[in-house]
């Protein structure tokens, strides 16, 4: 009897055995062939199912298998060098810096390279890196480095240590399986909810804010999260922290207010900073920037979370936010320099080829995405990249094609917006948006202008060398608030001499201006026309832009009228800043032997005066050469105006800025005045036949035949005698409005905001 006992506990011991040893080589079984359970692993970008998909086309889908095989070469030489996981004691641009950077984007590869490829080297390789993070994370205090609002612990800023479990938060997904329980609890317990702990909890003037660092803050907690199961964080990532009451009073170390509107979590991120158009508020520089976690952590929301629709959440502008963006690109491809962006940011950045995949996986799968992501040349290692290289297997690409486009901004569209005209190979970009958070610039009505990806009168961009450690330890340079965040530093009017809004965040962030019409129909006349009253007190500037395709000229030129009203006589300063060498002007100026600054503050500390001129005729011209091409600028002048050769660099002993050109115009003591140009592109000249076509301007004349209340006339007159009409409604923009005015005893009768004729007026 006690045998029997002894023989039947050993058959139960052997069942289970038995019983766990089939389920482990379950579990494994289903590893191996990616099943596509709920809660499998990986689940968060790349699936289960993804990864069986992938498997089965490896060797016949060339993008993804160009970019796979880069990859690898890529982390089998980072797994060759060894593991460093250095204390953190730098900036941006430092060794700790970088190398920690660079760690989170390698463990996200090695974890996708495990997955697609099935060797555990690369899951290895994972697990002994994130063992090494889970060793040092338990005692590492605050960052050394105390110039942040709000310090990380990897990183000197909450932002990066944001951007590291962004990256991680995969690779764990990816390695999940393959690590024991006890591995996984010691690596939750002691780094990834701690991590997620103190950039949220313990960091909520960085994340309970709408703003590109919180969207950043806010995918790390959701996406591990996701991968942990963990509904709490993921609940704090949608909604932000419960119950936090902060001092709305307290400014970042960019101007803004902290929660200033109790808005906070991943969520009110989409609902606030995007148009229904898409733009983002802050410039493509940074909705480049922000794309990542807002693309990444929604592709892991709709794997996991479906039943949140999060790619159709506020009528799907994540998606729509991609062509915005896009369409926010010159003709190579590089971003416009809104607001703070640094330039030659383009979309070849990875955070691009996410947007791109993401776009056309989830999205209506538009062929002419498929052409970026030829030019790109790489596809993300999962569905989505999988998706875009069958597209391109199946030659399903056609070219992305931008047009003439006007982009809403702020939350319902009603915040004013950024034009874009096109016409042939000009590009002129016009912002009439609202401030654009703490990146914004005090730019109102501002303008700049490319041929074919050249520019030919430029915003300046930013003052920083993004991730140099020598200058300023790649953040924020002092020159970017004296500079190039003042109106001085833009194509736009000054008046005197005093930025808009006084150059005062909390003023501006309460204003915008307002769309006066737009109009892309005519091929021929693509038009933009905006209203700003309130950069000045008192004072209304209302600026139309014309891009005019007209056949009697070589290329489409644009034509700007800036009308001007005040209560007061003020000075008016109406820069151009052209790039390249000066080949010829119509006025005589005078250079001064001692370069000194035009003035004290505002921006204006920072440009020295190279040649002063009094304007003697009734057009003033000035023409150059830049990029093999010939440019002119004409513009209405009087025997008062003043012209000044200006050049950046004034007041500037470490070389921070450009030492770029402009000429400036101005006008003093004047209440209400129009300012009247045109900008042709024309003619080329070559180095080897060393020979000039075309230099000189094709427009001989311009004239305001009339300007009114409600309208305002101008005559633009060629070489040949040509003499061309733009006449645009000040007051009555509807498309459906009839005009009838009376020049010269001629009587004109239009339909819509604008007409342009050609008339005989000599």
């Amino acid at each position: 009897m006690r045998v029997s006992w002894i023989k039947l506990f050993q058959l139960i011991i052997f069942s289970m055995v038995m019983l766990s040893c089939q389920k482990e080589k379950s579990t494994s079984k289903a590893q191996d062939t990616a099943t596509t359970t709920v809660n499998s692993h990986p689940k968060l970008i790349l699936t289960a199912q993804g990864v069986k998909d992938i498997r089965a086309q490896l060797g016949s889908i060339p993008i993804f298998d160009h970019t796979l095989k880069a990859v690898q070469e890529e982390i089998d030489a980072e797994i060759a060098k060894g593991i460093d996981t250095p204390i953190p004691v730098d900036y941006s641009g430092g060794y700790t810096h970088v190398r920690h950077k660079r760690n989170m984007i390698v463990m996200q590869k090695a974890g996708v390279l495990y997955q697609i490829l099935n060797d555990e080297k690369y899951a290895k390789y994972v697990k002994d890196m994130l063992m090494q993070y889970e060793a040092m994370y338990k005692t590492l205090p605050l960052h050394p480095k105390t110039r942040s609002y709000a310090r990380g612990k990897l990183f000197w800023q909450c932002l990066n240590d944001s951007n590291w479990l962004v990256y991680v938060s995969q690779a764990y997904d990816c390695i999940y399986n393959f690590l024991s329980e006890e591995e996984r609890n010691a690596l939750e317990t002691n780094l990834f909810r701690p991590f997620a702990d103190h950039i949220s909890v313990d960091s909520p003037q960085f994340y309970q804010r709408v703003h590109n660092h919180s969207t950043w803050g806010n995918a790390a907690v959701g996406m591990i999260g996701l991968v942990m199961d963990d509904e709490e964080l993921i609940d704090r990532a949608l909604y932000g922290i419960k119950d936090l009451k902060l001092d709305t009073t307290k400014k970042d170390d960019d101007g803004g207010f902290l929660n200033k509107d109790g808005k906070a979590g991943f969520l009110a991120n989409i609902e606030e900073p995007f148009s229904p158009d898409g733009y983002y508020n802050e410039g493509p520089y940074y909705q480049r920037y922000a794309m990542y976690p807002f693309l990444i952590f929604a592709e892991g929301l709709h794997n996991v979370k479906p039943e949140l629709k999060i790619f159709e959440y506020k009528d799907g502008v994540l998606l729509k936010s991609i062509n915005a963006l896009l369409n926010l690109s010159d003709a190579d491809g590089d971003f416009f320099p809104l607001n703070d962006g640094q330039k030659g940011m383009s979309y070849y950045n990875d955070a691009l080829v996410t947007a791109v995949d993401i776009s056309y996986h989830f999205g209506t799968q538009d062929p002419g995405l498929l052409s970026i992501a030829k030019e790109q040349n790489k596809v993300l290692l999962d569905d989505s990249g999988l998706a875009v290289a069958l597209g391109l297997k199946e030659g399903k690409a056609e070219p992305f094609n931008k047009k003439s486009i006007n982009l809403s901004d702020g939350p319902n569209g009603t915040q004013g917006g950024v034009a874009i005209l096109r016409n042939k190979e000009i590009e002129l970009v016009f912002k009439y948006a609202a401030q654009g958070s703490s990146h914004g610039h005090y730019d109102k009505l501002s303008y700049s202008l490319y041929e074919n990806g050249d520019e030919i009168i430029q915003d300046y961009g930013l003052a920083r060398f993004v991730n140099i450690e020598q200058k300023g330890g790649g953040n924020y340079l002092k020159e970017n608030k004296t500079w190039a965040k003042q109106t001085i530093a833009h194509n736009t009017l000054t008046v005197n001499e005093t930025s808009h809004f006084k150059g005062k965040y909390d003023i501006g962030s309460l204003h915008h201006s307002d769309l006066h019409y737009f109009s892309s129909e005519n091929r021929k006349v693509q038009v933009s026309s905006a209203i700003e009253q309130n950069a000045y007190p008192e004072t209304e500037m209302l600026r139309t832009m014309a891009v005019i395709n007209d056949s009697d000229l070589e290329k489409p030129y644009v034509l700007d009228i800036m009308r001007v009203t005040s209560n007061k006589a003020n000075q008016y300063d109406f820069p151009y800043y052209f790039l390249g060498q000066v080949i010829k002007t119509n006025f005589e100026y005078k250079t001064p032997e001692v370069l000194k600054p035009l003035g004290t503050k505002n921006g204006y500390q920072h440009l020295f005066v190279e040649g002063m001129a009094q304007a003697e005729g009734n057009n003033s011209k000035l023409s150059w050469l830049n990029n093999k091409k010939f440019y002119t600028l004409t513009t209405i002048t009087n025997n008062k105006d003043k012209l000044l050769f200006t050049r950046i660099g004034a007041n500037d002993p470490e070389f921070n800025l450009r030492r770029d050109p402009a000429l400036l115009l101005r006008r003093e003591n004047t209440k209400n005045t129009t300012f009247v140009s045109t900008i042709e592109a024309h003619g080329s000249y070559s180095p080897v036949t060393e020979s000039a076509i075309n230099s000189n301007s094709s427009i001989k004349e311009l004239k305001v035949l009339l300007d009114t209340h409600d309208y305002t006339v101008i005559a633009i007159t060629n070489i040949e005698g040509i003499t061309k009409l733009f006449i645009t409604s000040n007051t009555n923009a509807s498309k459906e409005a009839e005009h009838m005015l009376t020049i010269n005893d001629k009587e004109y009768t239009w339909k819509g905001p604008y007409m342009l004729t050609e008339t005989n007026t000599n």
